[in-house]
């Protein structure tokens, strides 16, 4: 029975340029709005060039017998993964993020457009050595660490995967209103939300309130484990605060909500892409029996 031929799957989001040009019409539109505030269009011209470049690039390196495609961010709520799919997004670290959650074992060769500009986490292929690593992928052969995701599950079972961090909360970011159990304790809690992250999250929102706390769960991405953060959490006659920080391997963190309006959860920042939360939904948060399959070599 015939089999497809392996697919190389590009994921790109809008660079900052075509974003303008979408508000503004024209580029002299564009131009002329920076300029009058002391802004120059030409770097972001520059900085849409690496990109298109990179993604040319990155597109020749693909084996003549190859099938390809090309998903921007938006569609990829949209987007058909196979099973024989290598996954090649072309962007900053979120992007790896982004795509992650719709993926089910795939391998995921980050090419990083921009080295002066982004960090290179999680897009870490050298465009030198995609060629090989997208036949080595295909083999089985490739160098590959296997990073923890989050999965948040809806008692309706519904559920959100991530690779950095669950929000859990408001919609507006202000006070959400819930029930926290963990570990045997439980207790009613007002506060600006919940975080819940992986390893790989670990270096970003939540070592932003791990900073500002004075808190340190440390945590591998690798590590089949999660970290809880409530933030800002309220103490009232009704509700407590004693629940604040912890982490998971073994388990699951419960949240009933108690908001009988505005209550979400999303994932990766990705708010458009929310579960409703509304008064009495359960919601369970542990890590992810799947994990992101990250290509590591070529950097």
């Amino acid at each position: 029975m015939p089999t497809n031929s392996p697919r190389a799957v590009f994921v790109t989001r809008e660079t900052d340029y075509e974003l303008l040009l979408a508000r503004h019409a024209t580029r002299e539109q564009a131009r002329f709005f920076l300029e009058t505030r002391g802004q120059r269009i030409e770097l972001l011209e520059e900085r849409d060039r690496q990109l298109h470049d990179a993604l040319k690039q990155a597109r020749l390196a693909v084996p003549g017998d190859w099938r390809q495609a090309h998903v921007r961010r938006p569609d990829l709520d949209r987007f058909l993964f196979g099973p024989e799919d290598v996954i090649v997004p072309v962007g900053q670290d979120g992007l790896v993020a982004n795509v992650a959650k719709y993926l089910t074992g795939q391998p995921v060769l980050g090419v990083n457009p921009a080295p002066d500009l982004y960090d290179g986490v999680l897009v870490r292929v050298d465009l030198r050595y995609l060629p090989e690593l997208l036949r080595a992928s295909t083999a089985g052969t490739a160098p590959i660490e296997y990073r923890t995701m989050v999965e948040a599950r809806l008692d309706t079972g519904e559920r959100l995967l991530a690779l950095n961090e669950v929000f859990i909360g408001h919609r507006s970011h202000q006070s959400a209103r819930y029930s926290i159990a963990v570990g045997g304790a439980g207790e009613d809690q007002s506060s600006s939300g919940l975080i819940v992250a992986s390893g790989t999250g670990a270096t970003g929102w939540a070592r932003s309130i791990m900073e500002a706390t004075g808190t340190q769960l440390p945590l591998t991405p690798d590590e089949r484990a999660i970290a809880y953060f409530v933030r800002e959490p309220f103490p009232s006659i009704a509700t407590g605060t004693s629940i604040r920080a912890g982490k998971l391997a073994d388990g699951a963190l419960q949240v009933i909500s108690r908001m009988n309006d505005g209550g979400l959860i999303f994932a990766d920042g990705m708010e458009q892409d929310f579960l409703g939360f509304d008064w009495g939904r359960r919601v369970s948060v542990a890590p992810a029996a799947g994990a992101l399959h990250l290509v590591v070599a070529g950097r």
